[in-house]
């Protein structure tokens, strides 16, 4: 069974989490959340108090199949201040395993440390402007090898199905639940 971590900073994005939390779960890949704290309670971008299933800590060691790095302004910018997350990050690339950010996560997170390395991807607002590391494409989802990027918050459905048909590798469970859902994926 595939195995996918959701990195949550104070201050993440709530929604963007939470999307693609449901339907990796609902397609049986296995998630979990890990506070990027102190604790296992988080603050979402709202308010929304979340208990993460452990803490990045706990699981600094661990590879998982994927890393979900969800945006929100404050979310993001505390992902990339985190050196833990940095070296998360720089693990889980070198082994090959997905980076999946969405919204500001990956300007602020990937391309705020570098760790674009010359791939294309999408990010939400003018955040692209900043980044010096990668090659900002205009769309909702996009994929560059083990990096898949999602725009924004409007598109977390979109992001969320085509991480589940890569972790898959069959777009056709991915395509029935989509519709299941009354998704057009």
């Amino acid at each position: 069974m595939k195995k996918v971590a959701v990195l949550l900073a104070p201050g993440f994005e709530e929604a963007e989490a939470i999307i693609t939390i449901d339907i990796l779960r609902r397609l049986e890949i296995e998630v979990e959340t890990l506070a990027c704290a102190d604790s296992r309670a988080v603050v979402s971008y709202h308010a929304i108090p979340m208990v993460a299933d452990s803490t990045l800590s706990e699981r600094q060691e661990m590879l998982f199949d994927a890393i979900v790095l969800p945006g929100g302004p404050q979310g993001s910018v505390n992902l990339s201040a985190s050196s833990d997350v940095v070296q998360f990050i720089k693990a889980h690339d070198a082994a090959g395993k997905l980076i999946c950010p969405i919204c500001s996560a990956a300007a602020r997170v990937l391309g705020g440390n570098n760790l674009l390395n010359g791939r294309r991807y999408v990010c939400s607002g003018d955040l692209y402007q900043q980044v010096r590391d990668g090659e900002y494409v205009d769309a909702p989802v996009v994929e560059d090898g083990n990096l898949i990027s999602g725009k924004g918050l409007g598109h977390a459905f979109d992001f969320a199905f085509t991480l589940a048909a890569r972790l898959l590798g069959d777009e056709k469970p991915v395509r029935d639940h989509a519709d299941h859902i009354y998704y057009r994926w």
